[in-house]
């Protein structure tokens, strides 16, 4: 992979009904791109989110829990900075936090409990206020819909990533087409559990928030808490999912034949946005697949794929095209999980390695396409361990050089 690819089509945020947004510059960034996103419904909606485990909290994350809380799952915007992450500020980060919903508040004539703030960047510093208010206050006339609004404001929410992220779904429910759009950040400190990473996600499906949030999470679970760059759990991690209704049609209040339709769409478009995180992982080269089945359960199945995902040994024997496979086994039987080696299948693309507890007898053939396998692009790992029903899949990227570089240089 000689780098990431950016996707063709940015147009994502304003696709759904009744969502703008905007974008600029305020002078956070020394580079002096941008660093200012909003992301607007056009009356308040209701709203979820998933934000990260991290015990040190960044004061935005704190802020939009609590905002998401007070205003019953009901909101009008997002506000996103890059370039500070406003974490481990204290009572003035919290404060800073909370003007810039003000600030947004007062511009579209909401209730300051009905925007999040969202902030990526250094860590230890506090916000330059004197830049951010007054670049809030410049971008928010500017709201627009369409594809050049949408790009500019997958763009200015970047950081040490190479290229912006979005994607877009439709589905029909109830006669009704429903759109969802969304893009998101994130190159490093990714880990499960989300990652330095915000994604943010429009839809005009009629849904309330309760459903919504289980929808999320739900979503959450399976795509963005599945990838892992450098097994390190940032400490602003935020997605957010906005359902103005726009589309019409009956609205979701339970579990159900609509509820399941939009949740597949929405997973759909979550696991496309973690694939592009994982392509954009710092100084990655190659991305990876696990794919684990025949664990005792789905919570073992994902304790496998954790550790193979994880592991520097593995990560670095996909940079470097080596068909070590020992170090897939050795992933495995750490990972906590049930395991019998002699029930144990292990598989590099087509050809399997390891079998009833005994490396497979190659062809040259086969050793071939092993190596060739290890050298591709996107690398596919299977992971058998014939206990179970249990299965899922993680994504993860190769541990390179280029990394060491950027995180040893990141705030100088």
């Amino acid at each position: 992979m000689s780098g990431p690819v950016a996707p063709t089509n940015l147009h994502s945020l304003t696709r759904p009904k009744g969502f703008s947004v905007a974008s600029g510059t305020c002078g956070l960034k020394p580079s002096g791109r941008p660093d200012l996103a909003l992301i607007a419904a056009d009356a308040p909606c209701p709203s979820a989110g998933v934000f990260t485990r991290n015990k040190v909290k960044g004061e935005p994350v704190k802020v939009g829990i609590r905002h998401l809380r007070a205003s019953g799952g009901m909101l009008r915007a997002v506000v996103v900075n890059s370039g500070c992450s406003n974490v481990a500020t204290g009572e003035q980060g919290r404060r800073d936090a909370v003007a810039m919903c003000r600030q947004v508040a007062e511009t579209l004539g909401c209730a300051t409990r009905e925007v999040v703030p969202c902030s990526t960047g250094v860590i230890g510093r506090h916000l330059d206020m004197g830049k951010v208010l007054p670049g809030i206050g410049a971008i928010a006339p500017r709201l627009a819909r369409g594809r050049q609004a949408d790009a500019d404001a997958a763009r200015a929410i970047l950081t040490t990533d190479l290229v912006p992220k979005a994607a877009s779904r439709t589905v029909t429910l109830g006669g009704k087409r429903v759109t969802l759009g969304g893009i998101c950040k994130g190159s490093g400190m990714i880990a499960p559990n989300l990652a330095t990473m915000l994604a943010f996600l429009t839809t005009d499906a009629a849904i309330e928030p309760a459903p919504l949030k289980a929808l999320l999470q739900e979503c959450t679970a399976g795509s963005f808490n599945r990838v892992t760059v450098d097994t390190d759990t940032s400490t602003s991690d935020s997605v957010l999912l906005m359902a103005n209704g726009a589309a019409g049609g009956r609205v979701i209040r339970k579990p159900g034949a609509s509820y399941d339709a939009l949740r597949d769409a929405a997973m759909d478009l979550c696991r496309d946005l973690a694939y592009q995180l994982v392509c954009d992982g710092e100084g990655a080269t190659k991305v990876f697949r696990v794919t684990v089945e025949g664990a005792k359960h789905e919570r073992d199945a994902d304790r496998v794929g954790r550790s193979v995902a994880e592991s520097p040994l593995v990560k670095t024997a996909v940079h470097g095209g080596d068909p070590n496979w020992g170090r897939l086994t050795m992933a495995v039987g750490k990972s906590g999980a049930a395991v019998r080696p002699e029930l144990l299948t292990v598989s590099v693309g087509r050809v399997c390695v390891f079998k009833a507890g005994m490396p497979t007898r190659l062809t040259a053939t086969e050793q071939r396409a092993l190596t060739t396998a290890m050298a591709a692009r996107e690398v596919p790992f299977a992971i058998d361990l014939g206990l179970g029903g249990g299965r899922c899949e993680w994504l993860g990227c190769d541990l390179s050089r280029e990394y060491i570089r950027i995180n040893a240089e990141y705030t100088t």
